[in-house]
């Protein structure tokens, strides 16, 4: 219950009053109708208060007569916004093509040609405002980027998205091993890329109105095979001296996962680790072939994984064990992989992580019995998959996003069901509240997303 004594409704910047969806951990599905949500002058909730609450009608009249409440309308939902932890921003514009290529012919033929023309800030600028745009569009609150190796491009990513108010993680690619790399795209001198790097870092963190920290860059080796030795060593005294967050691709392929063995003699997990690069705020992307000793480093440090399925199905040579992930308490969010994948969606991504581990414990081939074709016991369930594109998600960032809770950021959207609109439909008479969240999962696409808040500011 409320004690009104202790709320101060000249520090509430706005209300927001309907039905909400969210999600405390992964088993832990909450509807809560009419729920009063007080954001303060900070855009951190302030109070949320239920329709149970005795208070709650008095704190409507009065926010009411101040003009700061919104009241939703039925057929609207108000969810945490949503966090993509992986995307490839300079792709935006291959999204959709090439994907019945093997991943090096894709690599090679669109990915690495692309990405060397944001060495141009002109070519770079209006790509990176309509990719941040449209992940806002689609209720993406929370964004971590890849971009590409030129700094000052990265630059106008981070100060993009700055301008356009949304969460943001931004990094500068780092690729020097000329055995691997192409020699048109890569770093061509070592000291030179680490030394881009922490001048990107600096200019992220002072940029004009970025006191708060909107905007966080993040030190971005692109994966092993990509990068030295000395690359990998010289980006973790990196992120040891800035403290900042570090995101990569972890074991994504037999490749990849073999070439770290080879050159190495050891997993990628041991390789980040020893270099200096994995803490509570690495994002590890696919994370496909992780061994019972590199689990158990994940969570030691806390770092997280970033599942990005529909991409796994076209280039990762098997299926994320998601289901033993999420119950070994390893920490696990959501990635749109743009262009691995082609959708902005990270609905969609809610959506391929749950056919994706129904299609890993079923099986597929026919000519075995059905007791041997699959993975017991491998799905997850709708509710598992919206929190980690929410709460799941914020935790592998170590962000206070993705809950409905005191003290929290105020990123949130609103999902419109209309007979008019998109094809996400309600039936009020028969679909429980449960029916009604798998439904946005499902069905919800960008013409449903009727708004955005971050830190409490409305950005659509």
């Amino acid at each position: 219950m409320i004690n009104l004594a202790h709320l101060n409704l000249d520090q509430i910047r706005l209300a927001i009053r309907g039905d909400a969806f969210h999600c405390p951990s992964a088993n832990d599905f909450q509807f809560q109708p009419n729920l009063l949500i007080l954001v303060d002058e900070h855009g951190d909730i302030a109070a949320c208060v239920s329709d149970q609450d005795p208070a709650q009608a008095a704190l409507v009249e009065a926010l009411s007569q101040q003009g700061k409440l919104q009241q939703l309308q039925a057929g609207q939902y108000l969810l945490p916004g949503l966090v993509d932890l992986h995307c490839h921003a300079p792709q935006w514009p291959q999204a959709g093509k090439g994907l019945d290529l093997p991943l090096y012919d894709w690599l090679q033929n669109y990915t690495f040609p692309l990405e060397n023309r944001y060495q141009s800030n002109e070519f770079a600028q209006p790509v990176y405002q309509d990719v941040s745009r449209t992940l806002l569009a689609n209720g993406t609150t929370s964004a971590v980027y890849f971009a590409s190796i030129h700094r000052q491009s990265t630059e106008v990513l981070a100060q993009t998205c700055l301008q356009l108010g949304q969460r943001a993680y931004v990094g500068k690619v780092n690729m020097d091993n000329a055995e691997q790399c192409p020699e048109f795209y890569r770093e061509a001198d070592t000291d030179a890329a680490i030394a881009d790097t922490e001048a990107f870092i600096q200019n992220v963190q002072s940029l004009a109105g970025n006191q708060h920290g909107l905007v966080r860059p993040v030190v971005t080796p692109r994966f092993v095979p990509s990068c030295t030795p000395m690359m990998l060593s010289k980006l973790g005294a990196l992120v040891q001296k800035y403290d900042v967050h570090m995101q990569t691709h972890c074991s994504e392929s037999d490749w990849a996962r073999d070439y770290a063995l080879q050159h190495f003699g050891c997993s990628d997990v041991q390789i980040y680790s020893d270099a200096g690069l994995l803490n509570n705020k690495s994002v590890l992307a696919h994370s496909i072939f992780l061994t019972e000793q590199d689990i158990a480093q994940i969570k030691q440090v806390g770092a997280g994984i970033a599942h990005c399925p529909l991409s796994n199905m076209y280039f990762a040579n098997a299926a994320m064990q998601t289901r033993e992930l999420l119950d070994s308490g390893v920490q696990i969010g959501l990635g749109s992989d743009i262009a691995g994948a082609p959708s902005p969606s990270i609905f969609r991504a809610a959506f391929d992580a749950v056919s994706h581990s129904r299609v890993r414990e079923e099986g597929v081939d026919v000519h075995l019995p059905a007791n041997q074709r699959g993975s017991a016991n491998a799905r997850i369930n709708f509710v598992e998959a919206f929190w980690m594109a929410t709460a799941g998600g914020g935790q592998v960032l170590d962000s206070a996003v993705g809950q409905f809770q005191p003290r929290y950021h105020f990123d949130a959207i609103v999902v419109e069901a209309s007979p008019f609109i998109g094809n996400l439909r309600i039936w009020p008479e028969f679909d429980s509240p449960r029916d009604i969240l798998e439904k946005i999962v499902c069905l919800a696409q960008k013409e449903n997303v009727k708004q955005v808040w971050i830190q409490g500011q409305q950005r659509l």
